[in-house]
């Protein structure tokens, strides 16, 4: 394997490499302590040369996402990587609503640049496009499991399609803890909010198709902004509406 050409210069063999044995876990199924296949096994896979897997499983031990085993191979880590649920777990606590707003300020950042750099690579959209689809769906059929598990994969697959690694690890990390800060305020029945965030998902797909990163880069800051609002909205209502204190969280109706 050779160096990519990429936007403003050339990725070493190791980075394309790292990825690819990312994409071939998720492709064969493979859950945290699986045993991966071996280096020379990847190499083949992977069309390159023991060396270059090397490095890439180097890069992706340092990440926290593979383990080798001197002696006995190479395993899929069981941490959460280099941003896991030991490291900013450790310093998050929903309740503390400071921390909400930061996270929505961190996730802010994430979505705006890994839809920058999904536009630049407009022809990986399928999966983009299917989970935009299964979001309407749950919203059209009331389901809002459905609606979150097409939420959830369609940010996941802008980025993928970043093709960063980094900010799919950081993308993953936050949208995990952002489960934790749907406990107190955005959990509940699909409603009114949800058709906002549907139209909003179809901007952000429009923009990458049309290859226009500035386009999608807003477009993903309105929605994170426009689900910060709704967040805040429903706090407000919280506590200043006697008939919901005290009792179980209730819903904007969005995920984000």
């Amino acid at each position: 394997m050779t160096d990519t050409p990429r936007e403003g210069g050339y990725r070493p063999g190791y980075e394309v490499a790292a990825e690819q044995v990312l994409e071939l876990i998720a492709r064969l199924g493979l859950r945290p302590g699986d045993r991966m296949p071996t280096e020379n096994d990847l190499a083949g896979q992977l069309g390159t040369s023991r060396t270059v897997v090397r490095e890439a499983v180097k890069i992706l031990s340092a990440l926290g996402r593979v383990r080798a085993q001197k002696g006995r191979g190479l395993y899929v880590a069981d941490d959460e990587g280099m941003l896991g649920a030991g490291r900013l777990a450790s310093f998050f606590l929903p309740t503390d609503l400071d921390h909400v707003y930061m996270l929505f300020e961190f996730r802010r950042a994430q979505e705006m640049e890994t839809s920058r750099l999904a536009a630049r690579r407009p022809a990986e959209l399928r999966a983009v496009e299917e989970a935009a689809a299964v979001c309407r769906h749950g919203f059209e059929t009331g389901r809002e499991d459905l609606f979150n598990e097409g939420d959830d994969a369609f940010h996941t697959a802008i980025a993928t399609a970043s093709h960063n690694m980094f900010l799919q690890i950081a993308v993953r990390e936050a949208r995990r803890l952002q489960v934790q800060s749907n406990m107190i305020g955005l959990r509940g029945s699909v409603g009114g909010h949800t058709a906002k965030a549907v139209e909003e998902h179809d901007a952000i797909y429009q923009a990458i198709c049309a290859g226009d990163p500035a386009a999608a880069a807003h477009a993903a800051a309105t929605h994170i902004d426009n689900t910060l609002d709704d967040y805040r909205r429903e706090i407000q209502h919280r506590l200043f509406s006697p008939a919901d204190r005290p009792g179980p969280a209730v819903s904007t109706g969005r995920s984000g």
